[in-house]
């Protein structure tokens, strides 16, 4: 999929939706593990853990570096 073609996010309609990826629990590398909205007022987020979808799940936000 091309990066300027990401889906646009069925929540809020204005954000589109973008892939992260993770690391198994072997250490390999899992692709579109998740995929969040570009709105950061939507927050709406999906994720795969286990082989179980899990919709708008609660953002936890880290620390600011400064």
């Amino acid at each position: 999929m091309d990066s300027t073609n990401w889906p646009e996010c069925m929540s809020c309609e204005v954000g589109h939706l973008v892939p992260l990826s993770d690391f198994g629990a072997q250490g390999a590398a899992v692709h579109y593990k998740a995929w969040v909205c570009t709105n950061p007022e939507c927050e709406y987020n999906l994720k795969i853990r286990n082989g179980e979808i899990h919709i708008n799940e609660p953002i936890i936000r880290g620390a600011r570096v400064r």
